[in-house]
């Protein structure tokens, strides 16, 4: 009888160690954050949730006073105001609930919408100054 009590001891041994191992594995898997969703995904904004909303074109830019980014790119769109394009700078602590509400959750975050909101296009991160011309202009002058 000893040896099938040994044989019964590794066994449950074995199993409990299983156990173990798939409890770990399962906890780790949980603790894997969800992947990132970036603010790319906005495809439409409330026109009247911005200044001007009677202007054909907006440019649109989420920031936060902790992104070292967002101020030289605040400082890039500025120049694009004028009567067709209407330049709105969104910052999180100023505006928590405009962030909460399109789901930023990246900055700074460029959105370049038409009259009726829709995203025409979109930059997550810094652009450069032509890049951001070059798209602005390709805009306006199709529509």
């Amino acid at each position: 009888m000893a040896p099938v009590v040994v044989r019964l001891g590794i066994a449950a041994a074995l199993l409990v160690i299983a156990a173990v191992v798939a409890w770990v594995m399962d906890r780790r898997r949980r603790e894997i954050p969800a992947p990132f969703r970036s603010a790319a995904d906005l495809h439409q904004v409330r026109r009247d949730d911005f200044a001007r909303p009677d202007a054909p074109w907006l440019v649109l830019l989420f920031t936060s006073r902790d992104c070292a980014g967002c101020e030289p790119m605040t400082a890039r769109i500025a120049p694009l105001e004028s009567s067709t394009v209407a330049v709105a700078v969104c910052e999180y602590h100023d505006d928590k609930a405009l962030h909460q509400r399109y789901e930023i959750d990246g900055v700074p975050y460029l959105v370049m919408a038409d009259a009726e909101g829709v995203v025409r296009a979109s930059f997550l991160g810094t652009v450069s100054t032509d890049e951001l011309w070059t798209r602005v202009n390709a805009l306006v002058d199709g529509s």
